[in-house]
């Protein structure tokens, strides 16, 4: 392998922690239990398993690690969704981790585009949760009546 392809191979990385990291930010900004660190590995690893993906040449099919990536996540993401008093907590942050490894496996593919706009589209349904009236409407979705009154 050539110094410039592993320079590329570099950058990949940073790009994929950075939107990781990106999608993260906002779950910290939030107090949440994952936030910048978990977000920002879970993008790193699912870029690295893409990248070896694409560079090995012997087997049947080499892109099964990253099936294997989407598989090791959701079992992640199994693990943060709790009961709570009757309340099931967790999924969100379960989803989006399995979103952002996507993240990740789109930056070692080389699908940048992609993985940056995913990356926002993430945050941007991250973000829904905390504008003024969210609580609202839920409740009143929740709830039909409530748009009566």
């Amino acid at each position: 392998m050539d110094w410039n392809q592993e320079a590329f191979m570099a950058l990949q990385v940073v790009m994929a922690v950075v939107l990781g990291g990106f999608v993260g930010w906002e779950r910290e900004w939030h107090a949440r239990e994952a936030g910048i660190r978990t977000y920002g590995a879970v993008s790193l690893g699912a870029c690295v398993f893409a990248l070896v993906s694409t560079h090995i040449t012997t087997g049947n099919n080499p892109h099964v690690i990253a099936a294997g990536v989407v598989t090791g996540i959701g079992f992640l993401g199994a693990g943060v969704i709790l009961r709570d008093q009757g309340n099931v907590v967790g999924l969100t942050t379960a989803a989006t981790l399995w979103a952002t490894a996507a993240i990740g496996i789109a930056t070692g593919y080389g699908m940048y585009t992609l993985a940056i706009l995913v990356s926002f589209i993430v945050f941007g349904l991250l973000a829904l949760h905390h504008i003024p009236g969210w609580k609202w409407l839920k409740q009143s979705n929740a709830n039909p009546e409530a748009l009566k009154q």
